[in-house]
């Protein structure tokens, strides 16, 4: 296996339902990638020392996936210079609220681009992961404008299908459900 490019990593094995949309779309483009479960409050010494030790092994984004106190991106953020994409897990009684404020709102200096709660967060963490690395790779940067062509083609495929229905009014297509 090639050296991983992208590290997930989640704050307890309970996320894993949620990141697993990450891991989908980062295998999808053939993008060697690690996973782990660590969590900013359990186990902050080994935390710390994981994300420290990821630019010397040449992993480019971390995505950090964390419900609750959802510190976790954060925490990486404050470790290493490479891109931290958070994604809040909605995992507590706040439905995930929480979870968005603890990773969106860092200080000055310390950013995380944090994306959407849940599933469609994930997702989207590995999207974004895929432009940044695009930006070094022609090839990948190729293959992630395939991918944007074809959501489209399907959104249009499936618009065109609808408007030949009669009385058809669906107001959710090309919406992917997670």
């Amino acid at each position: 296996m090639e050296n991983p490019l992208v590290a997930i990593i989640m704050g307890s094995d309970s996320d894993i339902s949620v990141m697993e949309q990450a891991v989908r779309l980062v295998e999808e483009f053939d993008i060697p990638y690690e996973m782990k479960i660590l969590s900013a409050h359990r186990t902050p010494d080994e935390t710390a020392e994981y994300v420290k030790g990821l630019a010397g092994r040449g992993i480019k984004v971390l995505i950090a996936g964390a419900g609750w106190a959802a510190h976790l991106a954060g925490v990486c953020a404050s470790q290493t210079a490479i891109p931290v994409i958070g994604v809040p897990i909605d995992s507590s009684p706040l439905n995930g609220m929480d979870s968005l404020l603890s990773t969106v709102q860092m200080p000055p200096g310390v950013p995380v681009a944090t994306m959407a709660i849940g599933k469609g967060g994930a997702y989207n963490a590995a999207i974004f992961a895929v432009r940044i690395l695009s930006l070094l790779d022609p090839e990948l940067a190729g293959r992630y404008a395939s991918f944007r062509k074809k959501m489209a083609e399907d959104v249009i495929s499936k618009q065109e299908a609808e408007s030949g229905k009669q009385g058809a009014g669906s107001r959710e297509q090309g919406v992917e459900r997670f």
